[in-house]
């Protein structure tokens, strides 16, 4: 018997073997085999529910059922995928780390937990649900940063090129809000799979261009990472989308359709959805110290929190100085010397957790104990400031916004590029 079939029938016997009850229990059954893994027919059902509440909310038109369950599904394999290879990889996220975040989303929104939760119930989500999805989104963070950040190079002419494009544009540039349609291929396409690709994107720019609705094709046809949020790329800076698109889309108006424009991934087709100007190139600087504690099997997560908490209230109290306890406690050998002190920097140099605090604090106020990927942190934001467009700025503007272009188009090419070499058998329902 091949492995393919041992693996099914292991998969299916699982979900199977409670054969004996079936007839007073609807149970769940797998719907696609991923490597080692499986993705479950509720778990298909659960994102079609929450792609149709989404489209019920903006007034969204959608394509068929079928259509909208092929996009899920493939969703639900790249997720399955990344998953796994976190799992290989060992990342896992806490509990105090997750529910740190989950304060901070409510934090942003300027809701508490409690009403963060509350709304939830409106709309009909389980609070666990909730809890997990947002525990799979960092994980899935944490593996594309671990393997797609090694996949970006970035020279010092690239840069040069970009400040010099930037010192032309002036102060003002302008961004672009677009719509993404991908008419992918595999990564080693055949002269067949490029010419049934390209008659897609013709046929696909027929109907766009006969007044049909870009997100309802969006979700049916594209295959990139946005098809089920109807292809919004969101804004963009010129000089931070992928190089195709800056060059297809600069000087076009709001409405414009361009493409088809082929890459490796296949045949992209864009829609001008708005444009706008932006800001001067200024960022915000915070100046923070903080002590870390790493748990451990000798110091427990419960344990590294309250030593932290405890500082606090010493510190609150004058009765102890911040640098004598990070010069003694703190695990941090990069600023454990210097009192905990980072020095001034752009707070999205930091881990999300640590930067979504730093956000909440007001100059010489000590955060609550935070948990990130690196432990348990006591911050004190010193103070922050406003930093103009000094030639550094320019230069660190500019690495940025090649990398965000970089990364994007790395993180497509690793994802396809997995979704290839993996073994996926899509099971229909009897």
């Amino acid at each position: 018997m091949s492995m393919k079939f041992i693996i099914r029938a292991l998969l299916l016997g699982a979900v199977l073997s409670f054969g004996s009850v079936a007839q007073e229990v609807m149970l769940d059954r797998v719907a696609v085999i991923v490597d080692q893994g499986v993705v479950l027919e509720s778990e298909v059902q659960a994102l079609i529910s929450d792609v149709k509440r989404n489209a019920k909310a903006n007034n969204q038109s959608l394509p068929s059922d079928r259509a909208l369950r092929t996009q899920a599904i493939e969703r639900l394999i790249i997720k399955s995928l990344q998953l796994q290879m976190a799992e290989r990889m060992g990342i896992q996220i806490s509990d105090p780390q997750l529910e740190q975040t989950i304060s901070n989303i409510a934090a942003n929104q300027n809701v508490t937990v409690e009403a963060l939760r509350k709304q939830l119930a409106i709309e009909g989500i389980s609070y666990e649900d909730y809890r997990e999805d947002i525990r799979e989104e960092i994980i899935m963070g944490e593996v594309r940063r671990a393997n797609v950040r090694r996949r970006v190079y970035i020279t010092e002419q690239e840069i040069n090129t970009l400040l010099e494009l930037m010192e032309q544009q002036g102060a003002e540039q302008e961004e672009y809000r677009l719509g993404h349609i991908l008419i992918g291929f595999p990564s080693d396409p055949t002269d067949e799979d490029i010419t049934a690709a390209r008659d897609r994107a013709d046929k696909v720019l027929t109907l766009l261009n006969s007044g049909s609705d870009f997100k309802k094709i969006a979700i049916a046809s594209s295959s990139g990472n946005e098809a089920l949020e109807g292809g919004d790329m969101g804004w963009l800076n010129i000089n931070a989308m992928p190089t195709l698109f800056a060059e297809a889309v600069l000087g076009k108006g709001k409405d414009a359709l361009v493409g088809p424009i082929r890459s490796g991934a296949g045949f992209h087709i864009l829609k001008v959805m708005d444009t706008r100007g932006i800001e001067k190139v200024t960022v915000e600087e915070v100046n923070a110290r903080h002590i870390l504690v790493k748990p451990s099997i000798i110091l427990s997560e419960d344990k590294a929190k309250a030593m932290l908490s405890e500082f606090k209230t010493q510190l609150e109290a004058g009765e102890v100085s911040f640098e004598e306890l990070a010069k003694e406690h703190s695990e941090d050998p990069g600023s454990a010397l210097r009192g905990g002190e980072l020095g001034w920097a752009d707070p999205n140099n930091y881990v999300p957790a640590f930067k979504d605090a730093l956000a909440q604090l007001s100059p010489d106020e000590y955060s609550e104990p935070v948990r990130s990927v690196h432990g348990w942190h006591l911050i004190q934001l010193i103070d922050r400031r406003i930093d103009d467009a000094t030639e550094r700025k320019k230069e660190d503007k500019a690495y940025q916004l090649i990398f965000n272009r970089k990364f994007s188009e790395e993180t497509e090419n690793w994802l396809r590029e997995m979704r290839d070499a993996a073994y996926i058998e899509v099971l229909e329902s009897k």
